[in-house]
């Protein structure tokens, strides 16, 4: 049976706007948050109802990670949130549909807060709070929210063929090959490898991500091949430089969480400048790639297909798999000044 027809939106989490947008549903979006910005040209007019309480990242890409890093620890040492409501109005906006996130301690709006004001409204709206933690997860995630405002045959659409990208890409990795080292890092200072889904993606385009690699569930034996939804990852954490120096891995990915691709490449530069990453065959051999992380592999939506697609044609040398103005970089090899932009 079709759901509800959800005509008043307001979504706090961007890859569900991103999802809402493609199931042609923009037009019934009255709030968003302040993260969520694409396709910017459709949600320009849509009120932005959360905030950061972080200090804004500077216009240039000079920044501080470990600054970052240490606001967001305080702030959750502390008991605050650093993302702030404008509960008057989204109470005033009388949303039918509320969507959000409780996955992300960092970027998650304290989900009972989203929940007493849904509560107070007249009539209540429903809350839709999507977690997901895998590829597979997404795909139910973009049925979810069809199935929630009324477009169960368009969602069930897009998530096939969503499906239908992944295979199709997937068809260009040997399974017989064990494939290069990799380590996509989601944040520089301190260095965090990165989890849930995107070491799936990694291992599935014909790779292995040693140090946050998937393992199948209970009960799943290997979990390979047909199986492999049967695997997955740990979350995002942190490792140090001795581990990622003693993998001294083929490939580096830094897809920093929450940056645009100028500040993702100034942190690159800046990780680069230590002795320890000079050493790296990876950036020895012009592989390591900067990629908009915030787009690509942060959140848990339409993107993913396109990261996938980026990862198989760089791991398996089939540069024609990668989307035109995928938003990645290269960092230059030492020694060379001037990076390779693709982009």
């Amino acid at each position: 049976m079709p759901g509800p027809t959800a005509r008043k939106i307001v979504c706090l989490l961007p890859s569900a706007t991103e999802i809402i947008v493609a199931l042609g549903a923009a037009d019934r979006l009255v709030g968003r948050s302040h993260e969520c910005d694409h396709p910017a040209d459709l949600l320009a007019g849509v009120p932005v109802l959360t905030g950061s309480t972080l200090t804004p990242l500077p216009e240039g890409p000079a920044l501080d990670p470990a600054a970052i890093d240490r606001a967001v620890r305080e702030a959750a040492h502390g008991g605050r949130s650093i993302s702030t409501l404008d509960r008057t109005r989204l109470t005033d906006l009388t949303p039918d549909l509320i969507i959000t996130q409780d996955l992300c301690g960092v970027c998650a709006l304290e989900h009972g807060s989203v929940a007493r004001t849904a509560a107070s409204i007249s009539p209540p709206p429903r809350v839709l709070s999507l977690s997901p933690t895998t590829i597979e997860g997404v795909l139910d995630s973009i049925l979810a929210i069809g199935e929630a405002i009324g477009l169960a045959d368009r969602a069930g659409a897009l998530a096939v063929q969503t499906r239908e990208r992944l295979f199709a890409a997937s068809e260009y990795v040997n399974p017989f090959d064990d494939g290069p080292t990799v380590a996509v890092l989601d944040w520089t200072d301190p260095l965090f490898i990165a989890g849930h889904w995107t070491p799936q993606l990694v291992e599935r385009a014909g790779a292995r991500h040693p140090l946050n690699p998937t393992h199948p569930k209970p009960g799943s034996g290997a979990a390979i091949g047909p199986q492999m939804a049967e695997r997955i990852a740990a979350p995002s954490s942190i490792i140090s430089a001795e581990a990622l120096g003693a993998l001294d891995p083929e490939w580096v990915i830094i897809a920093p969480c929450g940056m645009s691709l100028d500040h993702a490449f100034h942190a690159a530069q800046a990780l680069a400048e230590r002795p320890w990453f000079n050493r790296l065959r990876a950036l020895a051999g012009g592989k390591v790639l900067v990629v908009d992380g915030n787009r690509m592999f942060s959140r848990p939506g339409l993107g993913l297909a396109d990261a996938f697609e980026f990862l198989v044609g760089m791991f398996n040398d089939r540069p024609e798999l990668i989307p035109i103005d995928f938003p990645y970089r290269r960092l230059p090899e030492p020694g060379h000044r001037d990076a390779t932009r693709s982009s």
